[in-house]
């Protein structure tokens, strides 16, 4: 689903690139025809947003939102795991997946950052595709509505996630979600205490106890193993699935 690479690339840093593609994005687009009317609209709002806006005024806003405020980040575990220890160990698990799937990313990111995950999405069938990005729905819709308080048009990125998934949201899990500070990014006190690190335990269960008995890395794992007594169908390849944690 080459929509899902699009909307990978216009989360991506803006680049002079980036801003001469927007009829080569918009051609995607037009081709596939999967966006609601709405969604589409709005990603094309965005597309020309990026392309009119001062190169310079656009890097930095993407700075202030994406890369400085942390209830905006663009890593998936920051909204999952936080800094508890099975966000080393989901990495790991992520890495596996794309590797199984024959996806092998050609940047320096960590394998959870968004865009790449929409990348790797976009090689699947369009019923696994639209099933993948499902999975993250509250982390979507979150960030969604965030960006929405902030007039920004990279809604429009979230909106079109959402509604190509059709996933019914985890309503605790986006409750959580929305419990959690989204400092402005001029507001440099409440920047530095979202970002304080947390505090890491060990022992047994301690990771677990973090982030709830349903982890991602857990489930990443389940997923590869057969049923008892059952090989794997053949080309048969583990499932994504993104949770969020709950306070322990």
């Amino acid at each position: 689903m080459r929509t899902l690479k699009v909307l990978s690339a216009l989360l991506t840093y803006p680049t002079p690139e980036l801003v001469a593609a927007g009829a080569e994005l918009r051609t995607v687009l037009d081709r596939e025809a999967v966006l609601p009317k709405r969604e589409r609209a709005a990603v094309d709002a965005l597309i020309a947003d990026i392309a009119t806006q001062d190169l310079y005024d656009a890097q930095e806003r993407y700075i202030l939102l994406f890369d400085r405020t942390r209830s905006l980040s663009l890593h998936l575990f920051e909204h999952v795991h936080g800094e508890s220890r099975d966000r080393g160990q989901a990495m790991v698990d992520l890495i596996k997946v794309y590797e199984d799937g024959g996806f092998t990313p050609t940047t320096a990111e960590l394998p959870d950052f968004l865009p790449l995950f929409l990348e790797y999405a976009a090689t699947r069938a369009p019923a696994e595709a639209i099933e993948l990005i499902g999975q993250p729905g509250h982390v979507f819709a979150a960030l969604r509505e965030r960006l929405a308080k902030r007039s920004s048009p990279y809604e429009a990125i979230f909106a079109a996630l959402t509604a190509l998934s059709r996933a019914k949201l985890d309503a605790g899990a986006l409750a959580a979600l929305r419990a959690e500070p989204d400092p402005e990014p001029d507001d440099l006190e409440a920047l530095d205490a979202a970002w304080e690190e947390e505090e890491v335990t060990f022992g047994p269960g301690s990771a677990a106890a973090a982030c709830g008995t349903d982890t991602l890395a857990a489930k990443l794992r389940q997923a590869g193993r057969p049923a008892p007594g059952l090989a794997p169908p053949p080309g048969q390849r583990p499932r994504t699935v993104v949770t969020h944690r709950t306070a322990g």
